[in-house]
């Protein structure tokens, strides 16, 4: 990284105190750093580079809006995060009021980046806004969709970092010979974000050797077999022969005794169907051929008939956690599908799961009111947290891999080694794959090796989209140095293409280059890319132009338990 300034600083007293509960909404002048409303306190105090908000009450409690007084520059542009993860929304915007921005935000003006956020693992789901007047920090404390019961405990809801990157001399010199001027100049906002998440997550867990692989979601769709996957498995060996790393095999939803393609992709997990008889001796073909074992699973979905009601959401019967038999029950599957050889688990859907929102529907509030999970006692950020450190301490001792996907990221962090930060791409239409591939990748890369490893999904090739624009798309993504999983049709590719997939999944293999994007701060797409050898300029648009309604697909979520 570049040398740049950076300095600490706090907000400081809150102007304003918005405490919400379950019988009304009070707006408190603050002036100090406590404030209270009959039943419930709030108190501001000072730590070692941060400001903790705290909220005591015997009330049930919904939220915490705090207020700061805030001068902004002129012409001032903002980034903010996704609650789960992006849908190609993510981008540089000028400033709205309106405008939700969970767990943190940057905010730019030549020469200088401002960055506002809450430390990893908070107790609250955070969003930020920020206007003319001020920044608004809100903490959502419901429990589900109710009220927070408290009872006299304090919660410590949020440890609040800002931190302000200053642009130098030495960012306009040339460095090691090979640093031009034009990219140091252009990625010092990505060097700003990067080490501002590095701040918000001081121990993340990464795996100990380059991710990368196949999973042949994006071509197969649900219609798989062992043999099938063994077949997928022979030809991912072929396409990575020379690597000292051996790549992951994936298999995704398709296994599980009770799969109904196109109507229920959930649990029990205890055992394959008749494509997948015997799940320890399908791990072990793959190992005795040379690759590692990943699984995809939906713990939160499940009609198993031994759950019962009280283990359930009421809003849509999904296994609920905060129950302790329920998540002792989701542990024994992770230990299960560890026990069978499985060396890395694709945990998906717990975001939706739980809430009935996916993360762009999330806006400003991640779940509707009116329901609360059995254990009214934590907040949803509480529970979320807890079920995420379940799952990597039960798949630990085991050193299986934790690869969340529809996971909230802040929340994870520091408990799962990688995290699939977009949506679905596709093996079918390329615009799909532009919008939630290219915008993801180039917009969650700071969190890259700093909260966990991300994942920016697949590459599908099916034959249905120009192999030079996968090329491209598997290249950034091997370039960025993130993990690279391709779903590789067999015969789509031709000798010559094929020869040029093998050579970018052996840069997988070694994830060596780290190019960012230098011009984020101008598109929702960017296509230059650079690190300190050298740039690359990516084609992302097909000659027709952009498919209109592409960006608009969804995966079905399949819950026929509602």
């Amino acid at each position: 990284m570049k040398a740049m300034a950076n300095e600490h600083f706090k907000l400081g007293v809150p102007s304003y105190v918005t405490i919400e509960t379950e019988e009304e909404s009070v707006v408190v002048n603050a002036g100090g750093r406590e404030v209270s409303k009959e039943g419930t306190k709030v108190e501001f105090t000072e730590g070692t580079g941060y400001e903790e908000v705290s909220i005591t009450s015997v009330e049930a409690v919904k939220g915490v809006k705090v207020r700061w007084a805030y001068q902004w520059p002129e012409k001032v542009r903002f980034l903010g995060d996704a609650w789960e993860r992006g849908y190609g929304d993510l981008e540089w915007r000028g400033m709205s009021g309106r405008r939700i921005m969970p767990w943190y935000f940057l905010a730019a003006v030549p020469g200088e980046v401002m960055c506002f956020g809450v430390m990893v693992q908070p107790r609250a789901m955070c969003y930020w806004q920020a206007d003319s007047e001020g920044v608004t920090l809100y903490l959502d404390v419901r429990c589900g969709g109710r009220g927070v019961l408290l009872e006299g405990r304090t919660l410590h809801a949020a440890k609040i970092v800002c931190e302000r990157f200053t642009a130098n001399a030495a960012d306009e010199a040339v460095q090691g010979g090979c640093r031009s001027k034009n990219f140091a100049r252009k990625d010092f906002t990505y060097d700003a974000a990067r080490r501002f998440c590095g701040r918000m997550c001081p121990n993340p867990i990464l795996p100990k050797y380059p991710v990368y692989g196949s999973n042949n979601w994006y071509y197969a769709y649900g219609k798989s077999s062992e043999e099938e996957i063994l077949a997928d498995t022979k030809e991912l060996v072929k396409l990575t022969k020379g690597a000292s790393n051996p790549p992951f095999m994936v298999i995704d939803d398709c296994w599980q005794e009770h799969h109904r393609l196109d109507e229920y992709n959930g649990g029990p997990w205890r055992k394959g169907n008749a494509k997948f008889p015997d799940m320890s001796r399908i791990a072990q073909r793959m190992k005795n051929m040379g690759v590692r074992t990943g699984i995809w699973v939906r713990f939160l979905l499940n009609e198993d008939d031994v759950i019962p009601d009280e283990w359930r959401l009421s809003h849509n019967q999904c296994v609920d956690p905060s129950h302790p038999d329920a998540l002792h029950y989701i542990i024994e599957d992770v230990e299960r599908i560890c026990e069978w050889g499985f060396q890395l688990i694709k945990h998906d859907f717990s975001t939706f799961d739980l809430f009935g929102k996916w993360g762009f529907e999330m806006n400003p509030l991640v779940t509707e009111d009116g329901w609360h999970f059995y254990d009214r006692h934590r907040t949803s950020a509480e529970i979320v947290k807890d079920f995420y450190e379940a799952i990597y301490n039960a798949a630990r001792p085991y050193d299986t891999l934790i690869l969340g996907c529809n996971t909230i990221g802040h929340l994870g962090a520091g408990l799962m080694q990688l995290n699939r930060t977009g949506d679905d791409t596709s093996g079918l239409n390329w615009e799909r794959t532009r919008c939630m591939g290219v915008n993801t990748l180039a917009f969650s890369l700071p969190r890259h090796g700093t909260f966990y490893h991300i994942d920016a999904d697949c590459v599908g090739i099916t034959g249905d989209i120009p192999w030079e624009l996968n090329r491209q798309w598997a290249d950034a993504v091997a370039m960025s140095g993130t993990p690279l999983f391709i779903s590789a049709k067999p015969g789509a590719l031709n000798e010559e293409e094929e020869e040029e997939l093998r050579q970018i999944m052996l840069k997988a293999s070694r994830q060596e280059r780290h190019m960012v994007p230098l011009d984020w701060e101008d598109t929702d797409c960017p296509r230059v890319w650079g690190d300190d050898s050298e740039t690359v300029t990516y084609q992302w648009y097909e000659k027709s132009g952009p498919m209109l309604g592409s960006k608009t697909e969804k995966y079905s979520a399949c819950l026929p338990l509602a």
